[in-house]
């Protein structure tokens, strides 16, 4: 039977495709996959289910891995990385213990929608099930706190699995991403033609471009406002949407505030901006929040840290709140909204700018006058003054100011722990910038502030790096001053050490009679000798006078000698955060102060 020439220039294709495939292994195959996804970085720690996957790294150049001290610590790497550049951080844990050190680490990284791929190996596919050494059910322990997770069987499908895992990871609302690889599957050989160039998902299909008509119903509220506000959060920034957002800003002339993941999504430095809201947001961020008739929310998810009590906040009557966000699931999820808009920031503020422009109604000038007098009262009281005069004891405060002053036109990048330490850094470090400030924010993860900083010296390695600390939270992945050396990722931490476990402290002394149970630090390390046993420099400073000189010997020694400096400010061991919403109240109902105690 003769062919048509249809058929032979079909059959001659799959002729030369199966010449040109190579006989791969796993492992081969998953190192050509990351070099097609353009990972360059990738951090993780060995073990005998990915010794195969070791080996393929071994004989490879393009991709640099970075041996961690522990699989917390290469998770929490991978996520600084992809907070700080928006590309897809990538980690590699053995299996069993591996995995589950992994754990907190990718549920930062989902509680904050952070694109990564944890790639961990497995018992082989013959003894899953079987309690073999170091099984454990990767995909069981990990499904509440992943985008999505796979279990790869056949060595046929670790291509397309990888393609799938990558682009699910950074595509829609982002998220982590974990690829359970068994040994067998790692050594098994595979005939293997190229990286696949695209993906089909039927189940996943994320929505990027935003109804219109409800962006239409959007401008007209806007437009219609006598007191509006626009509240965005971390989706911003994961979106791209920063220049759309201070557009939109600027033409309308309304008021703006972040989240403590959308900061410098707007610049601090412009008087539209009023600070974080929240728990310790400023008076004029959470009043206006609560009297404000229109509000725009970008991005944001309205979680318990930044309104409060939900029946207090939904006690306005008259207001209006339009939602845009990426996922569905986000929206009337705490509050109801009145204008849900799915789709991608980014997409969505581009489309309602257009409108603005060609509208013919203008936002009402006058009401707008009256009601930034209003907010200018409420900005005028000042909330986050200090005793500036204190020439007795460091205030913490003061370090994160003093620091800001200093980089302010730097090339910087700031980390931070969670605790006091993370709400003084948020409060007192302007930032004009997105992504340059790198925290643990929905999950409140203490220790990733060495790992976030490690991972975006690697990324950005002619910025200046500072991780602002506290004594308690560096302690969790302080081995990873051994990793810092061993690739020369020279940062500097700012540890505000109050010799307590500063957030736990102020919850105790406002709402357990002061009763410190277990918050006081008895034994702490000398920091400076612990920083230089490790190959790096320490400096102690006890004197509010000694701060500013301290920064700039540190800032030295990490640029010239190439080494981490440790800088152990002794700080005021009694300073609280304020302002602060305490748990179950609205946010106008503040603590400004002592005197409020």
């Amino acid at each position: 039977m003769e062919m048509s020439k249809a058929e032979q220039n079909s059959a001659q294709a799959a002729n030369q495709s199966a010449q040109k495939a190579q006989d791969l292994m796993g492992a081969e195959v998953l190192v050509k996959a990351l070099q097609a996804e353009g990972v360059q970085q990738l951090w993780g720690y060995p073990g005998g289910a990915v010794l195969y996957i070791y080996d393929a790294l071994y004989k490879q150049d393009t991709i640099n891995h970075v041996l961690v001290r522990h699989e917390q610590a290469a998770v929490h790497a991978a996520d600084g990385y992809a907070r700080a550049t928006g590309e897809v951080g990538v980690a590699l844990v053995t299996s069993g213990p591996g995995l589950t050190n992994a754990v907190t680490g990718i549920a930062t990284a989902y509680t904050d929608s952070i694109p990564i791929v944890v790639i961990s190996g497995q018992t082989s596919t013959t003894a899953i099930g079987s309690d073999a050494f170091q099984e454990c059910d990767t995909v069981g322990i990990t499904r509440p706190i992943v985008k999505h997770n796979f279990l790869v069987k056949d060595v046929r499908d670790l291509a397309m699995t990888m393609k799938k895992a990558f682009h699910i990871a950074r595509t829609g609302r982002p998220g982590p991403v974990v690829v359970d690889i068994p040994k067998d599957v790692s050594f098994k050989k595979v005939a293997y033609s190229g990286y696949p160039q695209t993906v089909e998902m039927r189940s996943y299909n994320p929505v990027k471009k935003g109804h219109s008509g409800q962006i239409r119903k959007a401008l007209q509220l806007l437009l219609a406002a006598k007191r509006p506000y626009i509240y965005t959060g971390g989706g911003v920034l994961l979106s791209g949407a920063e220049q759309e957002l201070r557009t939109l800003v600027d033409l309308l002339g309304y008021p703006v505030t972040h989240t403590l993941l959308g900061l410098g999504a707007y610049p601090a430095s412009d008087k539209k901006y009023l600070g974080m809201l929240g728990m310790h947001g400023t008076i004029e961020a959470n009043n206006t929040m609560q009297n404000c008739d229109v509000l725009l929310a970008v991005g944001a998810r309205f979680d318990d840290r930044v309104i409060g009590n939900p029946k207090h906040f939904m006690s306005v009557a008259d207001r209006k709140i339009i939602h845009i966000d990426i996922d569905p699931s986000s929206i009337s999820k705490r509050v109801k909204v009145d204008v849900p808009i799915v789709g991608d920031c980014k997409e969505v503020l581009t489309e309602l700018i257009a409108m603005v422009r060609e509208a013919q109604t203008k936002p009402d000038a006058a009401a707008l006058e009256a009601w930034w007098k209003t907010i200018e009262g409420w900005r005028s009281r000042d909330c986050l003054r200090y005793d500036r005069d204190n020439k007795e004891v460091i205030k913490p405060q003061y370090v994160v100011e003093t620091l800001w002053n200093m980089t302010r036109d730097a090339d910087c990048y700031i980390t931070s722990d969670v605790g006091q330490h993370q709400m003084w850094a948020a409060q007192y470090y302007r930032f004009e910038e997105s992504r340059r400030w790198i925290n643990s924010g929905g999950l409140g993860t203490m220790g990733v502030g060495i790992p976030y900083a490690m991972g975006i010296k690697l990324a950005k390695p002619d910025a200046e790096v500072f991780c602002i600390t506290g004594e308690g939270s560096v302690q969790m992945n302080i081995q990873e001053l051994a990793t810092c050396r061993q690739y020369e990722t020279p940062i500097i931490i700012c540890a505000l050490n109050n010799r307590f476990l500063g957030m736990v402290r102020q919850w105790q002394e406002i709402e357990y009679s002061g009763r410190y149970s277990h918050s006081y630090m008895d034994s702490l390390p000398d920091f400076v000798k612990l920083a230089e046993a490790f190959g790096h420099a320490g400096i102690l400073v006890e004197k509010p006078e000694d701060v500013e000189p301290a920064l700039r010997e540190a800032r030295r020694i990490a640029r010239e000698e190439r080494k981490s400096v440790f800088i152990d400010f002794r700080t005021d061991p009694t300073e609280n955060v304020f302002p602060m919403v305490q748990a179950g109240k609205g946010i106008t109902e503040m603590l400004l102060g002592a005197e409020d105690l």
